[in-house]
């Protein structure tokens, strides 16, 4: 199914239901139904925010933009990219530090559902949005260089990320009466989840952080995993705040991991109950967290699918996942 705009079309774009009605139509998993535009699948929620950041919203000079699939590990790197650019001024063994009394998504907002009037809250901002439809205000590098963007994106095994997904779909909520496995699995492969077809989301990221080194750090949920010391001293690294030999003897970069656990952050209250929006509750996003629970939720015949699928799509691309 073809798109009926392109990406050039956001500039003279004016947001309405008749224009939603107008693009191309398809049934969703965490919604009802989700819209193509540029290629891609949106909420309309989501299609209206992303159009207005596309039109309005002007970059800063040093700005941090987490760049996810949904259910890709986007609340857990919210609360570490938060830990490592403020640690000057919040140190992660602070009782009152802002991520033991504000969620992550408070912190780090998703750019999508932001009013522009709230970008002077924050200067770090997640969001789902495949590369094409990145404002070009961020994407495009000054001539002088001096706006220092940083693109950071964090992608998990498709399996896993398919799993929380159906999971996540059917307990917020939102959606007028719950999805079955079989049915998800279905749109998940026909690529109509939010911000898909995954695949070529993640190639479009992967293709930029070879081109654009400086500008995109490409990053693996499980590394994170497997190896926290080391990616959040990536991390800090490219965002041109590394840390300094006193900090790392003080075991701050442990202090941090900590910190932004999955253990840690789920007990808090205010990760475990109030709500993120009216249908959505703030303990939803911390179910699992798990590495591997694709191949243990999913019939040995979906599984096999989605490895042929991913297979398929990053041949050639020298990026495994």
């Amino acid at each position: 199914m073809e798109a009926k705009t392109t990406e050039s079309d956001a500039e003279t774009v004016v947001y309405s239901q008749e224009w939603v009605s107008s693009l191309p139509k398809d049934k969703g998993i965490v919604g009802d139904y989700t819209y193509q535009y540029q290629g891609y699948w949106h909420t309309p929620l989501g299609l209206q925010g992303m159009i207005d950041c596309q039109q309005h919203f002007r970059p800063r000079e040093n700005d941090v933009f987490l760049v996810t699939a949904p259910k890709s590990g986007t609340t857990w790197m919210k609360a570490i990219l938060y830990a490592i650019v403020h640690r000057q001024k919040h140190h992660p063994q602070d009782a009152q530090h802002p991520l033991r009394q504000k969620t992550p998504h408070q912190l780090v907002p998703f750019f999508e559902i932001t009013k522009p009037s709230e970008y002077d809250t924050s200067r770090i901002f997640g969001c789902h949005f495949p590369i094409v439809c990145l404002p070009k205000s961020i994407t495009e590098e000054e001539e002088d260089g001096s706006t220092n963007i940083k693109i950071v994106y964090l992608c998990r095994n498709i399996k896993d990320t398919f799993v929380s997904l159906f999971h996540f779909a059917n307990n917020i909520g939102v959606r007028s009466s719950p999805i079955s496995l079989e049915e998800a699995f279905h749109l998940f492969c026909k690529g109509t989840n939010v911000g898909g077809p995954i695949w070529d989301q993640i190639l479009g990221y992967w293709k930029e952080s070879l081109e654009r080194p400086n500008k995109v750090l490409f990053m693996r949920y499980e590394d994170l995993k497997s190896e926290p010391h080391a990616q959040i001293t990536r991390l800090a690294r490219f965002l041109g705040r590394p840390f300094s030999p006193e900090e790392e003897n003080s075991e701050m970069i442990d202090q941090i991991t900590s910190l932004c656990s999955f253990g840690s952050m789920s007990k808090l209250q205010v990760n475990s109950t109030g709500h993120f929006s009216s249908k959505v509750s703030n303990s939803s996003f911390f179910r699992n967290g798990q590495v591997g629970e694709g191949n243990k939720c999913l019939t040995p015949e979906m599984a096999a699918k989605l490895d042929q699928i991913t297979q398929e799509k990053f041949r050639g691309s020298g990026l495994k996942l």
